[in-house]
């Protein structure tokens, strides 16, 4: 009886999981004409959405910052009456368009270093708004910039200055003139002396009167999108910045290269305060580096960050200002039977996020996805296997240093999907919901028949539960077969 109803109980949470998403092609940006070779400088190397999905930035390896907003929500009725007729929600398609881009980064050279700085634009991280304009943070390998950009207006000059008829009555402007006996001086004295005042601005009417023509503008209803810096923060990093996170006070943020991390103000550019500082007296000693860093999407005074060792910590400013020591950390640790050469090197974590309640932590390193609750230190609640069969080519992955290859991951605004990228323009979505065994594979192409879907076979149990789960790709999985021929290639060269 009591078994009936674990079963009864298994069977009704698994009836009350919502469908599994059915993934459809959207939209393509930036297309290429025919035969038109894709440039090094117009290479993607970072993305971002702000937190209400209305608008996408994207930063590419030329320094160039390019803004999409979502234009179907417009459409939408925006009144509660409206909203009210309608018997269900419309759900439409999300459609962006182009809104405007700027050059956001040069190429520089350090002189007293001699290194060249390129202008690949690093992160891009969205701020608050204010006054209907948007405000984001973009950095290259040294220098943070804080960019506004705002709708003015479009003005035109509706009529000119000059009135080519009358200036035919009143004489050339140019060559007006006028003669006195008496010259007047700017500190109010006099000159008896004759004085000619050459006149470029004044034309008169018979009765002596100057009549100025000043050109009329008229304000359109056109608007076009202008992008302005508003502060730039440099000199900060002996390394190159990995990462920056703006912070929930909306006051404040952080940037982090291999070594340190920094705490900026917004408002001023000319000072940080490093709050995180792993650089050993002697560099022979160092054993790890920072490889990302986030601050807590709800609590200021809480952030994490990552290592190369793949451990990430947790930070909390109230306890010092310099966090040489962490409030948590998270690690799993290795059994030694299974340890081998190449263990550290795929347990580095490329990239962390919090999860939009903080509650938990999302990580990535080469082999799978994480998820930490932050109340659990000693093994994440759930690991996702994202490319699992390239577990025996680690050696050849080794040799043409693919295993070094860095990945992103990110949670979805609702909580329920994760996702990452892998080889061969595949990237992998994963439910995080308790019971949810949704797993699906994807390739970022123009040709949406070549979507690839796969299920997981092994149920996963709840987050809440606190227990390890393990979901793992089917066995034929489709990014095999791309990545496999690709490492072949490679190896040949």
């Amino acid at each position: 009886m009591k078994g009936n109803s674990v079963e009864d109980a298994a069977q009704s949470s698994r009836e009350r999981l919502p469908p599994p998403l059915e993934w459809k092609f959207s939209q393509v940006f930036g297309e290429r004409a025919a035969g038109e070779e894709v440039q090094e400088v117009d290479i993607i190397s970072a993305i971002e959405f702000d937190k209400s999905g209305g608008h996408l930035a994207t930063g590419d390896r030329g320094g160039r910052v390019v803004l999409f907003e979502r234009t179907d929500s417009r459409n939408q009725p925006g009144s509660r009456k409206d909203l009210e007729k309608q018997d269900y929600p419309i759900m439409t398609q999300p459609e962006f368009r182009y809104k405007t881009e700027f050059q956001s980064h040069e190429p520089e050279f350090d002189y007293l270093k001699s290194l060249e700085i390129e202008e690949k634009i690093n992160k891009i991280k969205w701020c608050q708004t204010a006054n209907h304009a948007l405000f984001l943070l973009s950095t290259n390998d040294k220098t943070i910039k804080y960019w506004k950009v705002q709708e003015k207006k479009v003005k035109k000059i509706s009529e000119a200055s000059l009135d080519a008829s009358k200036a035919d009555q009143n004489g050339s402007i140019s060559s007006s003139t006028m003669t006195s006996s008496t010259c007047y001086l700017s500190n109010g004295g006099c000159s008896e002396g004759p004085c000619n005042h050459l006149n470029n601005d004044l034309s008169f009417q018979p009765g002596g009167l100057p009549l100025l023509h000043f050109p009329v503008v008229a304000t359109s209803q056109e608007t076009s999108p202008t992008s302005r810096c508003r502060r730039i923060y440099a000199h900060a990093h002996d390394y190159h910045i990995n990462s920056i996170s703006t912070n929930s006070d909306c006051e404040t943020f952080i940037s982090a290269d291999d070594l340190r991390v920094n705490l900026w103000n917004l408002e001023i550019s000319n000072q940080s305060f490093n709050i995180v500082d792993v650089k050993p007296a002697n560099m022979e000693d160092l054993t790890e580096v920072i490889t990302s860093a986030e601050f807590h999407p709800v609590h200021c005074n809480m952030l994490a960050y990552s290592s190369s060792k793949g451990s990430i910590r947790l930070l909390d400013l109230r306890q010092s200002a310099l966090c040489d020591n962490h409030s948590k950390m998270f690690e799993e640790r290795e059994a030694p039977a299974s340890r081998s050469f190449f263990t550290e090197i795929i347990a580095s974590v490329s990239d962390i996020r919090f999860a939009r309640d903080g509650r938990h932590i999302l990580s990535r390193d080469y082999m799978t996805l994480k998820l930490w609750d932050i109340n659990m230190e000693s093994s994440p609640v759930a690991t996702f296997q994202v490319h699992e069969y390239l577990r025996p080519k680690l050696c050849d992955l080794y040799e043409n240093d693919s295993i070094f290859d860095k990945f992103d991951c990110c949670v979805s605004g609702d909580g329920l999907h994760v996702a990452t990228g892998s080889y061969s323009n595949l990237f992998r979505v994963f439910g995080c919901i308790p019971g949810s065994n949704e797993a699906t594979t994807l390739e970022a192409s123009k040709n949406p028949m070549r979507r690839q879907v796969q299920t997981t076979t092994r149920p996963s149990r709840s987050l809440s539960s606190l227990a390890r789960v393990v979901r793992r790709g089917p066995e034929n999985d489709p990014m095999q077969i791309h990545v496999s021929s690709a490492i072949s290639a490679a190896s040949s060269e």
